[in-house]
């Protein structure tokens, strides 16, 4: 008999579904009820053919994408799309329920986002006083620790434009990191990079996992998805075909759709 899992349940996902205005029908189905459970110190990794709905559900996991059906717990804020569909009566309600939830989580995108007039301190420092509250000084030591975990302190006083792809997406981890979210949420972080630059970025992901972080990964780095992920949750039309441990999954999928992806991506 397995022995229960007693890890704290970080990101709760229930029957989540969401459309998407379409030029041929009515709608699209971008996710059809899907459900998902992030336990404390996974690396949860996304995959699935493009369009298969991977970015959407990350996206909708801090309401950057707003589920149209589905509740969402991320650490102690909880969310009900039941809530918050209809006439906005509430809006400074709909605004407040989001930033709270969204305080629970860090993402990084494929496209890093810095504030090209700041320079990677202020970036980092940024999100530190503006959603945190904290004074100056206080984010700029914070700031300075988490640029070090990343590498680049000697970096720190460099803007965007004097930084390659991979020094520019560890800014972007570090700034996220920076406000201790509960989860990191990764989407395709090493898409846009060049090949000789993503080793760096997925050293520092493989540094966060060793550390205990929770994340949940949209990826295409199959070494990083064996290496550092220890669940696969794979995506086809926006329902989850098949889901299991990193290892079992890769090694030995059960439907025939998972096993001609992993053909094809190796």
């Amino acid at each position: 008999m397995e022995e229960a899992d007693s890890r704290n349940t970080v990101i709760s996902l229930r029957h989540a579904s969401k459309w998407f205005p379409s030029r041929d029908l009515p709608v699209v189905r971008g996710l059809n009820s899907v459900s998902l459970d992030v336990l404390e110190g996974d690396v949860v990794v996304l995959l699935g053919p493009s369009g298969s709905g991977k970015s959407t559900l990350l996206r909708c996991l801090n309401l950057l994408t707003v589920p149209d059906e589905g509740r969402l717990t991320v650490g102690s804020v909880e969310w009900d799309a039941k809530n918050y569909h209809g006439p906005r009566s509430k809006e400074r309600k709909y605004k407040r329920d989001f930033q709270r939830l969204r305080r629970e989580t860090g993402m990084v995108f494929q496209h890093f986002n810095l504030f090209p007039h700041m320079t990677v301190l202020q970036n980092v420092m940024c999100g530190l006083i503006h959603t945190k509250g904290m004074s100056p000084a206080e984010a700029r030591e914070i700031a300075r620790q988490e640029i070090a975990k990343v590498g680049l302190t000697d970096r720190a006083d460099h803007y965007p434009s004097q930084l390659s792809g991979g020094q520019k997406q560890r800014v972007a981890i570090a700034r996220a990191i920076a406000t201790k979210p509960v989860a990191m949420l990764f989407d395709e972080p090493t898409s846009a990079l060049d090949p000789e630059l993503r080793g760096s970025v997925l050293s520092v992901m493989q540094d966060l996992a060793k550390e205990g972080m929770t994340m949940v990964v949209v990826t295409h780095e199959m070494g990083f998805a064996r290496a550092v992920g220890n669940h696969i949750v794979f995506l086809e039309s926006g329902e989850v075909i098949e889901e299991g441990l990193s290892n079992d999954f890769l090694d030995n999928p059960k439907t025939e759709r998972a096993r001609r992806f992993l053909s094809e991506i190796n």
